[in-house]
């Protein structure tokens, strides 16, 4: 059986703040609900996410900023910087760790700027909502085999579609310039490379 995260609940101290931090992100506006004495449910989702983002009043017990380590996914982090920072986010600058495999906790072990040889999941930038809820956003452009199949491959956004599309011609260029041959089958391999690049499986030569 499938089991889809579909809601992470965020605890603040003040809805209507964080409702307006949140949406001047960009971040979709989905329900903003209330119901009796004082009870009220506000759900937003990042751009081109599965899963969305509740937060509200009498919705969890956890103390107001007490959420951490909450996880973006960009396909460009310094992309991603600059258009946190254009939308009011106090954001971190880039950086990698100092261990090479994931970030430690806090701001242990942080290295400034990217991944050197800009790895797939190696480059990361924080920040945090009004209240402290503590963000992630990690860059990942190829995924690891086997976390996503193949036979479902898709796309949540016409941004992250134009991203694969990108990145797909790219490495098309790459691979003409490699045979000499001009392919006149691209979209063929443009396809392949796309699904296997979200699956993790072996690219098209």
């Amino acid at each position: 059986m499938d089991m889809k995260l579909e809601v992470v609940v965020v605890p603040v101290s003040d809805v209507d703040r964080a409702k307006d931090f949140y949406t001047a992100l960009g971040w979709r506006l989905d329900a903003d609900v209330a119901g009796d004495d004082g009870f009220r449910v506000v759900q937003v989702t990042p751009p081109g996410s599965p899963a969305s983002v509740i937060f509200g009043a009498s919705v969890t017990d956890q103390a107001p900023g007490s959420a951490q380590g909450l996880h973006l996914i960009v396909d460009d982090i310094e992309a991603a910087h600059d258009e946190l920072k254009q939308r009011g986010a106090d954001t971190s600058e880039v950086f990698h760790d100092a261990g090479g495999v994931f970030h430690h906790g806090g701001t242990d072990a942080r290295v400034p700027g990217p991944d050197a040889r800009r790895s797939s999941y190696g480059s990361f930038l924080s920040f945090s909502d009004p209240d402290g809820n503590g963000w992630i956003l990690q860059e990942i452009t190829t995924r690891l085999p086997g976390r996503l199949d193949p036979a479902t491959t898709g796309y949540a956004s016409v941004e992250d579609l134009t991203g694969a599309l990108r990145r797909a011609a790219a490495a098309h260029g790459e691979h003409e310039a490699r045979t000499g041959v001009e392919d006149p089958n691209w979209p063929d391999w443009y396809a392949r490379y796309m699904v296997s690049e979200q699956a993790g499986s072996e690219p098209p030569s």
